[in-house]
């Protein structure tokens, strides 16, 4: 099943949250990383794979923000509250916006630089900058306000994730199933052991 149903997320839905969910979780990794090391080639080359899937990030994000809007949305449990169908619904609002948001500022900074270093994508193209005050105030600006998102995005992230466990493991329901694929192939097995 490629696309959403009511019931449950389709093969490209599931493909491009987990992909995007790894991707995110590295940046986070690979940020805390590359501004520790004291080995300058090392460093280098580290950002500038940071950057690389910072720009892939952006990329399909725009394709599943697109794959998003031509889908339904699998209808949330009924037993989930108002509460948590209001945190569930911003949460994933908040993550929508990082995954522009973080990116784009990455890129802000990388264009504001008085360094002016090239961004090399997977050493394959060199993405331009883009056309923004290059000033080490601006550079102070947009490190701190990529630094910060990143932070509250991972923040979020981190809830997102307890709350999938907390609907597997406490309430049994169907809302990680389904972004496992699981849930739909339950729903075929169990249709077809009724039918038999």
């Amino acid at each position: 099943m490629l696309r959403n149903n009511t019931e449950s997320y389709g093969l490209v839905t599931i493909l491009f949250h987990w992909i995007i969910a790894v991707i995110f979780i590295g940046q986070i990794l690979l940020g805390y990383l590359m501004v520790r090391t004291s080995d300058f080639a090392l460093q280098f080359s580290l950002f500038q794979w940071h950057k690389s899937f910072g720009f892939l990030i952006l990329g399909l994000s725009a394709f599943r923000l697109l794959w998003r809007m031509a889908n339904p949305r699998p209808r949330d449990p009924l037993d989930m509250s108002r509460i948590e169908r209001l945190a569930a619904h911003t949460a994933h609002g908040v993550l929508y916006l990082a995954l522009f948001l973080v990116p784009l500022t990455g890129w802000a900074l990388a264009s504001s630089s008085p360094l002016q270093i090239p961004s090399f994508a997977f050493n394959l193209v060199v993405i331009p900058p883009l056309p923004l005050t290059i000033s080490d105030q601006a550079e102070t600006f947009w490190t701190a306000s990529h630094a910060w998102l990143a932070y509250l995005s991972a923040f979020v992230a981190a809830a997102h994730i307890s709350a999938a466990l907390h609907h597997h493991f406490w309430k049994k329901d169907a809302v990680l199933r389904r972004m496992l694929g699981w849930h739909s192939r339950i729903r075929i097995a169990a249709q077809k052991d009724i039918r038999s």
